[in-house]
């Protein structure tokens, strides 16, 4: 729902929460709806521990509890960590990623963006040989992606600094994004009248 409303355009396929929430006019597919009242649990204890770290901001979305620490103070970090790690501890049916100064809780099944992927060519009837999806990330977890469509797409991570990646290319920030996108529409042949 939070891409949806960012995107606001009818008519696409919305993938949010790392796959885990797929939706497109009159159909919604949600991988791991049985963790949802886990998640709840696990975030009503996140809550007032990180309420009372300064620069600490939990962020939930439907299947996913984001812990973010970018404007934590390196001193207080540790206290974050061990929160963090402490509530994942006790829901073992959530797994945990790290991301960019970002600890993550998720439903603890085998899904991940390169299966949500995998899983939205195959249900799109998109699996043809002059199909070429591309694939657009900033975060560790794009890597999956990256690597699922190594052989059937494009890959493209989006980083001011270079990393070790399995995406194909790689731009520096939102605004090359924007302009490589614009470039590609303005590329695409009119359709037919």
């Amino acid at each position: 729902d939070d891409v949806r409303r960012r995107v606001d355009l009818d008519g696409i396929v919305y993938a949010g929460s790392h796959g885990f929430d797929i939706a497109r006019p009159g159909f919604r597919r949600e991988f791991g709806a049985e963790y949802l009242v886990d998640l709840d649990m696990a975030e009503k204890e996140l809550h007032q521990p990180l309420d009372e770290i300064s620069g600490a901001q939990l962020e939930r979305k439907r299947f996913s509890i984001a812990a973010h620490y970018r404007n934590v103070t390196e001193n207080d970090v540790p206290a974050l960590t061990q929160t963090f790690e402490a509530v994942a501890a006790r829901h073992p049916e959530l797994r945990r990623i790290d991301g960019k100064k970002v600890f993550e809780l998720l439903p603890a099944i085998e899904w991940d963006k390169g299966k949500a992927v995998m899983w939205l060519l195959e249900a799109l009837a998109l699996e043809r040989e002059n199909i070429r999806p591309i694939y657009i990330g900033d975060d560790s977890t794009d890597e999956d992606a990256f690597r699922a469509l190594k052989e059937r797409g494009v890959g493209i991570l989006v980083s001011e600094q270079p990393q070790p990646t399995a995406a194909i290319y790689s731009l520096k920030n939102p605004a090359e994004v924007e302009g490589f996108l614009r470039q590609l529409s303005d590329a695409r042949p009119a359709a037919p009248v």
